[in-house]
């Protein structure tokens, strides 16, 4: 299923580079991606009975004079082929080759309350400077963090939080209690 998916994405890819329209197909894939992920589309995308042409009409209805027609004809040829189940995976691999070749990367940012914009600015501009690339920042909160930020920023994993401090002080305890 993988390498299908990378391929109908490196094709869309191809053909952003062809059009000089990088930008404007990262934008498109990101609407349709977080359309069709939401639960009735993904429901009737891969619903079996229901016909590739009425699925036809619902993304020309949807994203029709919306989206690039390199990437309509794609969900078209999606449905006609009964391959639904890969347009969401192509999508996403697809707005990960644009931000590789245009040097965006997300950050994922993990905080036990949500922070204020200003932090979160700060935070983007540093990672930025030390990545060498523009960096988005997708914030998290997860309270079992207690404080501090857990970052993921292409294929980095920096850990300030104080759940991981705690977590580090108990082991120097009981390697201190062993000696």
């Amino acid at each position: 299923m993988e390498k299908l998916s990378l391929l109908y994405a490196s094709t869309l890819f191809s053909l952003a580079l062809e059009h000089d329209a990088v930008s404007e197909f990262l934008d498109q894939a990101v609407l349709m991606r977080d359309a069709l992920s939401e639960p009735e589309c993904r429901n009737m995308l891969v619903h079996p009975h229901i016909p590739a042409a009425e699925k036809r009409e619902f993304f020309k209805t949807a994203f029709g004079g919306h989206i690039h027609e390199d990437l309509l004809s794609f969900l078209f040829l999606a449905a006609d082929k009964n391959r639904e189940i890969f347009i969401l995976p192509a999508l996403e691999a697809l707005t990960g080759m644009i931000k590789r070749h245009m040097k965006k990367i997300t950050a994922k940012v993990y905080f036990a309350t949500a922070p204020e914009d200003r932090q979160l600015a700060s935070m983007r501009d540093l990672l930025s400077e030390k990545l060498n690339k523009e960096v988005e920042i997708s914030l998290n909160v997860d309270p079992s963090v207690i404080g501090g930020p857990y970052i993921y920023a292409d294929g980095y994993y920096i850990d300030w939080t104080v759940k991981k401090r705690l977590r580090d002080l108990t082991v120097q305890m009981k390697e201190g209690c062993r000696a």
